[in-house]
């Protein structure tokens, strides 16, 4: 009897974390290597490989009768339909890049090759491995450098026509607000993502003589989400009003993406999620203030069930499913 596996790969700025997975969800084996600063995308393409292909015969040694049915792919504006990676911002490789046909370059006899972005594959992981298993209409964001967000509707992924579709962070909350990292101002990114909470507490700080807080001692190059998260936990008065001040927009976000999409539930998965009910209450309170009667208490907010560790790599790996079901 075969045991079909899939490869799930995770383009990060930093590193690239490759995968076996099988059916099931759960990794067989893992590495990762660096994704380079020397911008030479075929070179990075052949390492890569390289690396998928070893961790094959590893695994090759671990489980009997592997069958490798697919390729998955989850990249910083990846787009699904071209199989590129479009202009992203923070790889040193500039462009469009063909990341499906230099893949299938080194792999012509792979099933499936597939790409799409990082929070597409995060909730095609969901829904076949987490929380939203059984659900057809859920939306999941992913809460980190950026706020990232996936789309299923009526059980399918949401794409859309040139393959970008689900960008809700970077849609407008605060008109004229804070600039995003995308240059535009006011976008829910800026004050929701992991830097977001953290200029938060910069201009809390600001606002009045706050020696005592906890904060008030670090750095602003030093301060980071988790540090905050701590504070709060310690009932430090500036953290815990970054929680509030950042689950009310996010609260007012989900609401918008409610008026949309109307999902059974939304996942909420990254760093900042791990501070439980100090994020979840206030964003629960503020999307139920800003819906109309018909929906409220209606909608989850929930935590993702993926592992944080392999949320990535199960994501990506799931696409290749996807792909065979059709």
């Amino acid at each position: 009897m075969e045991n079909k596996v899939a490869v799930g790969v995770d383009i990060g700025g930093t590193n690239t974390v490759i995968g076996i997975v099988d059916q099931n969800g759960a990794v067989i084996l893992k590495t990762n290597i660096t994704t380079p600063a020397h911008g030479n995308f075929e070179r990075y393409i052949a390492d890569l490989s390289d690396t998928i292909k070893k961790l094959i015969s590893d695994a090759n040694k671990q489980v009997k009768n592997l069958k490798v049915m697919g390729i998955g792919v989850g990249a910083p504006i990846g787009n699904y339909h071209t199989g590129t990676i479009d202009f992203a911002t923070n790889l040193s490789f500039k462009g469009r890049l063909p990341v499906v046909d230099s893949v299938r370059r080194h792999f012509s006899e792979m099933p499936v090759i597939v790409l799409t972005n990082d929070a597409n594959a995060a909730a095609m992981g969901e829904m076949m491995y987490g929380g939203a298993k059984g659900m057809r209409d859920f939306v999941m964001f992913t809460l980190g450098t950026g706020v990232g967000s996936g789309i299923v509707a009526n059980g399918d992924l949401v794409i859309g026509a040139d393959g970008l579709a689900g960008e809700i962070g970077h849609s407008v909350l605060i008109p004229g607000g804070r600039l995003c990292s995308c240059g535009f101002s006011g976008h829910l990114e800026a004050y929701c993502s992991a830097p977001g909470m953290k200029n938060t507490a910069i201009e809390l700080l600001k606002q009045d003589d706050n020696a005592e807080s906890l904060l008030a001692k670090k750095s602003f190059a030093d301060l980071d989400s988790k540090m905050i998260f701590e504070a709060a936990k310690q009932g430090d008065k500036i953290a815990l009003e970054v929680f509030e001040k950042t689950g009310e927009w996010l609260g007012m976000g989900l609401a918008n993406t409610v008026y949309h999409l109307s999902p059974a539930a939304i996942f909420l998965f990254g760093g900042p999620t791990a501070a439980g009910d100090l994020l979840f209450n206030p964003t629960k309170a503020s999307m139920e203030k800003n819906l109309l009667s018909i929906y409220k208490n209606k909608i989850e907010i929930l935590p993702s069930k993926l592992n944080p560790g392999d949320a990535a790599i199960t994501g990506a790996s799931a696409m290749v499913w996807k792909e065979l079901g059709k």
